[in-house]
């Protein structure tokens, strides 16, 4: 700690205060831009797409890709990546599918599709789940941001935790959708110019340079993806790829913080180019943050005098990047490392604060607890939520810090399965069938948290004996509750019978390439795929 605290520049401190003097400037400048909550949650449908693939891109990439991704590298080899890979996949429904329907159905919140297609109970399982899950996952982030933070400034975790959590909840709660998305454009170029930065020290202080990097990487199959084999147990390249493809198209078509930025452009064209930039530039720096860690192992391999330190909370892989830029970065250099590592993070938060503030002003407020009053009432109402989000974010990053685990990563699948659930399936399975009713999804949604329940104490909690363990690894948890979901709800459709409900403009069969409401048989009706190039 004396080490850090000594090599601590004060050029490192005014590169830091500056970052957060310039994110609560944009919040302050934005917040007297809101006039109502069209404007606090989606920035008066405005926004250019190149800024919202960009702030897309933010929100998907966080501290874990800064420092977990190198980490990964370093420790095993490059089949992490595999399931980002899988994104161009997902792309494709968002483009033809998701963001056309979206955009013509829904006003502000994700779920207020489920109600149109099923009703309430389905909205209301959707928003509660997202609360709960998006709650906890900002709180872990802001954990694992915290984590490093401490040994790089040299602070108690208590401070850092609280000041990135204070910071991030006033120019969010001030500024609204326009100033998370503003803000992320700022923060994806910090966060790139940071890694760029470790990058080129490493490559200048290494004998070899960049030859050197990728000879030792052949040598030890730092570049390798994994087996190929199809096995439940272990994480092949087959399993990364199945589930990573699961995984995307599922946060495409049910993901709040995405959907969000799909209505907060102007045009379905700029919607779509937002989609395309977000992919655009989230795969090459996924391969360039995986090449970092390949880099520091090469570096280490060359200097094994040079121990790398564990942290406090994490694993000696974890705290790789966070000590090569405490121990290898020049002083004045090191404080734009850290903002980048405090960009990558803030991101992240700052857009779920505001996406767990639209849901619960959209979803339950405005729909069910105070409908009716003016747009001022809810802008407020709107504010008050986020500083409330803000605030369990804090609370659950201190209650990280102090629960026993062996790592955030096992945390991280605990939670997305418990809270997860089911709602990706619900979605897709409103999406791609005209004949699921609510009756049908009812079923199907008991057995599928049932069964969630069993996989949850089956693969990562080891509570189940062996003679009735199916003995999947966590990673397969959530596709195969969805799947027994839209399978059962799909099944269930035929035996039991319903009411009929109006579901023109919520299914494929049933919208144009506009996402306009039309009433087509499904044997006629046009294939997604076709749905190219539509334009408002």
């Amino acid at each position: 700690m004396n080490e850090i605290a000594h090599k601590f520049h004060f050029l490192d401190m005014i590169a830091i205060a500056a970052y957060f003097l310039l994110m609560m400037a944009i919040g302050i400048y934005f917040a007297r831009r809101n006039r109502n909550t069209d404007d606090y949650f989606l920035g008066n449908r405005s926004i250019p797409g190149w800024a919202l693939g960009l702030s897309m891109m933010g929100a998907i990439i966080s501290s874990i890709t800064f420092l977990a991704l190198p980490a990964g590298a370093y420790a095993l080899d490059w089949r992490m990546i595999l399931p980002n890979l899988m994104l161009p996949v997902s792309l494709l429904f968002a483009i033809f599918i998701f963001i056309p329907l979206f955009r013509a159905g829904i006003s502000a919140s994700a779920f207020e599709y489920l109600e149109m297609r099923y009703g309430s109970i389905a909205r209301l399982y959707g928003a509660v789940s997202f609360i709960i899950l998006q709650v906890l996952r900002i709180g872990m982030v802001l954990y694992l941001v915290a984590l490093p933070l401490k040994i790089m400034l040299g602070v108690p975790m208590l401070w850092v935790i609280l000041v990135c959590g204070v910071i991030t909840i006033i120019y969010t709660a001030s500024g609204g959708f326009e100033a998370v998305v503003w803000t992320d454009v700022i923060q994806a170029v910090i966060l790139l110019l940071g890694g760029v930065v470790c990058f080129t020290i490493i490559l200048l202080k290494l004998p070899g340079g960049l030859g050197q990097v990728i000879d030792v990487g052949m040598q030890y199959k730092k570049f390798s993806f994994g087996e190929v084999e199809f096995n439940l147990l272990e994480r092949t390249m087959l399993t990364m790829i199945i589930t990573g493809t699961w995984a995307w198209i599922a946060q495409y078509s049910s993901d709040q913080n995405v959907v969000q930025r799909y209505l907060a452009a102007p045009s379905l064209r700029e919607a779509r180019k937002a989609t395309v930039l977000c992919a655009a530039t989230c795969i090459p720096t996924w391969f360039f943050f995986f090449f970092l860690g390949t880099c520091l192992f090469v570096y280490y391999k060359v200097n094994p005098s040079s121990i790398v330190q564990s942290m406090e909370g994490a694993n000696e892989n974890d705290g790789v990047l966070p000590y090569f830029i405490v121990t290898e970065i020049p002083a004045g250099i090191m404080g734009l490392i850290i903002a980048g590592v405090l960009a990558a993070a803030m991101s992240t938060l700052s857009a779920g604060i505001n996406a767990i503030s639209t849901v619960t002003v959209s979803d339950f407020f405005r729909r069910y607890l105070v409908p009716g009053r003016d747009e001022k009432f809810y802008l407020d109402l709107a504010r008050y939520t986020s500083l409330c989000a803000g605030g369990l974010m804090i609370a659950f990053a201190l209650i990280f810090w102090k629960l026993p685990k062996e790592s955030m990563m096992d945390v991280n699948l605990i939670i997305s399965a418990v809270f997860g659930g089911a709602l990706s399936g619900l979605f897709l399975i409103g999406l791609f069938t005209r004949r699921v009713h609510n009756r049908a999804m009812l079923l199907g949604l008991g057995l599928a948290v049932a069964f969630n329940i069993y996989l949850m104490l089956d693969s990562m909690m080891n509570l189940i004996p062996s003679p009735f363990s199916l003995g999947v690894h966590a990673y397969w948890v959530a596709l195969l509750v969805n799947i027994l979901f839209m399978v059962s709800a799909y099944a269930a459709s035929f035996v039991l019978k319903s009411d009929p409900k109006d579901i023109h403009g919520l299914t494929i069969w049933t919208i144009d390439k506009n996402g306009q409401a039309v009433d087509r048989k499904p044997r006629k009706a046009t294939a997604p795929l076709e749905w190219a190039h539509g334009e408002d």
